[in-house]
């Protein structure tokens, strides 16, 4: 899709993220993982800034979304949660961070919609420190075959109408990027995929 048109998606989606973000349905889930967080932090896709509730108050994050309606409801919870936070507006495939900039990287929900996911990853994995971890909490093809079949048949509609892709295998995708899964977790009929990963040094370099 169109870069262009899937920032309008978001941008029109950024009101309800953050009613969402106030509701924190998922909360036990972004706790789980995202309490680990340590150092320098990078979220890509930061949204409304849903995850800020959940980083220790020792972590600096520098917050990435291409839209900018997003961002301003993501500054608007750094601000709540007194979060050290640097916003960028940019696409992820647009950053150029140095390598081994980070010592956490969070993704939440991005794989369903980048062009090429494991091109992304393994951008993280270029970004991420030797003895750091990569972060993951995102939604993909359920475990569970009833709801797996329903996901196959909407997705046109689900990428048309926001963007994002139902049907994706989030743990295969993941496995074959350069960084290594330490540890994965299902939730919600395995609709959600918990990840704990590492980085790998990469074969060959990504053009960037």
């Amino acid at each position: 899709m169109e870069q262009k048109k899937l920032i309008n998606k978001f941008d029109k989606q950024a009101d309800k993220h953050a009613k969402r973000r106030d509701k924190q349905y998922d909360g036990k889930f972004r706790k789980s993982l995202y309490s680990n967080a340590t150092g320098e932090t990078l979220e890509v896709a930061v949204g409304a800034g849903n995850n800020f509730a959940y980083y220790p108050q020792s972590v600096h994050v520098t917050a990435v979304d291409f839209s900018p309606k997003m961002l301003e409801k993501a500054k608007e919870a750094a601000s709540r949660y007194q979060m050290e936070t640097n916003f960028i507006l940019s696409a992820v495939e647009d950053l150029d961070f140095p390598p081994e900039s980070f010592d956490t990287i969070v993704s939440t929900g991005t794989l369903c919609s980048y062009e090429d996911p494991v091109y992304v990853l393994n951008l993280f994995n270029r970004w991420c420190k030797p003895n750091g971890q990569i972060l993951l909490m995102e939604h993909g093809i359920s475990s569970f075959p009833p709801i797996a079949w329903l996901q196959k048949s909407l997705d046109p509609l689900a990428v048309r109408a926001i963007g994002c892709h139902q049907n994706r295998d989030i743990k295969e995708i993941v496995g074959v990027s350069n960084i290594r899964i330490k540890k994965v977790k299902r939730a919600m009929i395995g609709y959600l995929y918990l990840i704990w990963a590492k980085p790998e040094k990469e074969v060959e370099p990504i053009d960037v």
